[in-house]
């Protein structure tokens, strides 16, 4: 077939608020570095009932899904794979026959991004924001890692309100895991509100967040003696594991 705007596939990613996005610019030049006719771009909507519209776009083979959008997605599409069903939350989307189904592809990058870096001594985390769609994905990998899981929110469906949180049990959960945006550029002076002079060098803080490289939160950790991981290589490993399930089901 012609390498043409024309034929071209379309893929992007559903969100608001995103152009500070890595994944249009690691897609577009993975299409240009193997010589693919393909084009990834943002669809910002300010609500989810404009995602039908996006599903209108000519030539549209699939799509992730990002803040605030990965359970409000759901109602929209045909039908969900089982652990997306199982994690509750959708950050990819697949286009096969007329059909649109749900998948989730954090868990993967989440599990691959940490499961080297564990240690034996790492037997339970802190979740914060735990009441969000990557926070659904990121507390299935951890019990399946089979790493006890704490959960911590601004309401009433966690184990602890950030208010509520104590020094002891940040003292006591190696593994603390920031899945809000607080933090994300250009608010990068943002962090979750927990206790950070309870943190040691025992510590391992994974932020979901990796713009900027080292955001407050993992900076905390750091001046600590803790160890540290931000989100990109997740955000890598989820987004190679999304053109997979994209081109498997073509």
């Amino acid at each position: 077939m012609e390498d043409t705007a024309e034929n071209r596939a379309i893929y992007g990613l559903i969100g608001r608020g995103i152009s500070y996005s890595f994944s249009a610019s690691y897609f577009n030049n993975f299409f240009e570095r193997n010589g693919l006719n393909g084009h990834y771009q943002n669809f910002d909507i300010s609500t989810i009932e404009e995602v039908k519209k996006v599903f209108d776009t000519p030539q549209l083979r699939g799509c992730n899904v990002t803040i605030p959008y990965k359970t409000e997605v759901i109602p929209y599409l045909d039908q969900q794979d089982e652990e997306s069903k199982a994690i509750g939350a959708v950050n990819c989307i697949s286009f096969k026959q007329g059909r649109l189904t749900g998948h989730n592809t954090d868990a993967y990058g989440f599990t691959k991004s940490l499961k080297d870096q564990l240690k034996k001594e790492d037997h339970a985390a802190l979740v914060l924001g735990a009441t969000g769609g990557a926070a659904k994905a990121i507390i299935y990998a951890l019990n399946a890692l089979d790493i006890n899981v704490i959960t911590v929110s601004r309401g009433e469906n966690s184990d602890f309100t950030y208010e509520s949180l104590d020094h002891a049990t940040v003292r006591h959960t190696p593994l603390i895991i920031n899945c809000t945006p607080l933090g994300t550029y250009p608010k990068i002076e943002q962090a979750p509100p927990i206790p950070y002079e309870a943190l040691n060098s025992s510590h391992f803080l994974f932020d979901l967040v990796y713009n900027p490289e080292v955001s407050t939160f993992l900076r905390y950790g750091k001046n600590a003696g803790a160890r540290i991981e931000n989100g990109y290589n997740m955000l890598v490993y989820q987004a190679q594991r999304s053109w997979e399930i994209w081109n498997s089901l073509c």
